[in-house]
């Protein structure tokens, strides 16, 4: 991108109120905002040329004082049953990032990326190999689902902010593109139908709380203790399981949200009868649902997923204590959808 580009406006990242103050400014009246953002966030254009009830003087003026920032497909692997797509972008800087689309019975749902990299090093995890690059944008967040929709030329109903990186390390991007994506105009997806995946960082748990939000907050636990935990993610070594929990119940308290918690099976690792009662212990009568999830193998990693009669006894034992427990559905492996797996393998090639 020139210096010229970095000098303008990201448009797609304002809100209405910020762009109709923005309009009156520049002299014209506050309904031209509503036009301009219905056509970035309903008609999900890419460039002012083809906002057409606007008046030419008035493109220009856009196209002079800010940017729509694109979004270029690189690559889109489709998986054999035709459920899940998984999607390799360009950003203007040069950078790549991944998204997932996935067909339900329910609706459509994609899996974003919130930064480029990441750096909170899981052990299982493809997304952090290469470490973080940069925070992204909302527009930016925005545009893999945008870009996603026109692509499929299907609506996505479900978001799921579960892709490379760690959401609330990119905390008031991620606060922007929620209100953005939520809010009518645009795409007004409910909040109810948006899912925040977080390693478990307990200040901005905390912090989101206040937001008082109607998101369901994914919290990857993947181990019932401290000392295990820190086997698998560095994170726990800042913040202790206990530490982690009791956010968690602070989350629910203000916004009577459930908590889901995210637990990988590693098969020899944290898949045992005795971790399975230590984590039926630990969240014994918290409304909250445990995700159990096959680890995705990762080649720059010797982990494994358990086995099914592995899975089904730690879920069985999870019941008995009724915690609500489901078993993932693995989709898309055939296609490399785990985080990170896509671009990964684009930037080996690429080196």
């Amino acid at each position: 991108m020139d210096e010229r580009q970095e000098e303008k406006k990201d448009i797609r990242s304002m809100t209405l109120e910020e762009l109709t103050k923005d309009m009156e400014k520049m002299g014209e009246k506050a309904f031209r905002a509503k036009q301009v953002y219905q056509w970035l966030h309903e008609k999900l254009v890419e460039q002012f040329e083809d906002m057409t009830n606007l008046s030419k003087p008035l493109r220009e003026k856009l196209m002079e004082n800010y940017r729509i920032p694109r979004m270029t497909i690189l690559s889109v692997l489709t998986s054999e049953n035709n459920d899940t797509k998984k999607y390799l972008f360009q950003l203007e800087d040069g950078n790549v990032i991944e998204s997932v689309w996935m067909r339900y019975h329910h609706g459509n749902s994609v899996c974003i990326s919130s930064q480029v990299g990441c750096r909170m090093g899981c052990r299982f995890c493809a997304s952090t190999l290469l470490g973080l690059e940069r925070n992204l944008f909302a527009s930016e967040m925005l545009g893999q689902i945008y870009a996603i929709q026109n692509e499929t030329k299907e609506r996505v109903s479900n978001i799921v902010v579960m892709g490379t990186g760690e959401p609330l390390d990119n905390y008031e991007n991620l606060l922007r593109f929620i209100h953005l994506i939520s809010r009518e105009p645009g795409l007004h997806i409910s909040q109810r139908n948006i899912t925040v995946s977080t390693c478990g960082i307990v200040e901005k748990i905390r912090e989101l709380a206040k937001e008082k939000l109607q998101i369901t907050l994914a919290v990857s636990l993947h181990a019932p203790n401290t000392e295990k935990r820190r086997e698998l993610m560095p994170v726990a070594n800042r913040y202790g399981v206990e530490e982690l929990l009791a956010a968690c119940k602070d989350y629910f308290s203000e916004t009577g949200r459930r908590i889901t918690f995210e637990y990988s099976l590693v098969a020899g690792v944290n898949d045992n009868r005795e971790e399975a009662l230590e984590l039926a212990s630990l969240l014994k009568g918290f409304p909250c649902h445990v995700n159990l999830i096959p680890v995705n193998p990762i080649k720059e990693r010797s982990y494994t997923h358990s086995g099914r009669k592995e899975i089904e006894a730690f879920k069985l034992i999870l019941e008995k204590y009724h915690i609500n427990v489901t078993i993932r559905r693995e989709m898309g492996a055939d296609i490399n959808a785990a985080c990170g797996q896509l671009r990964k393998s684009y930037m080996d090639q690429k080196q």
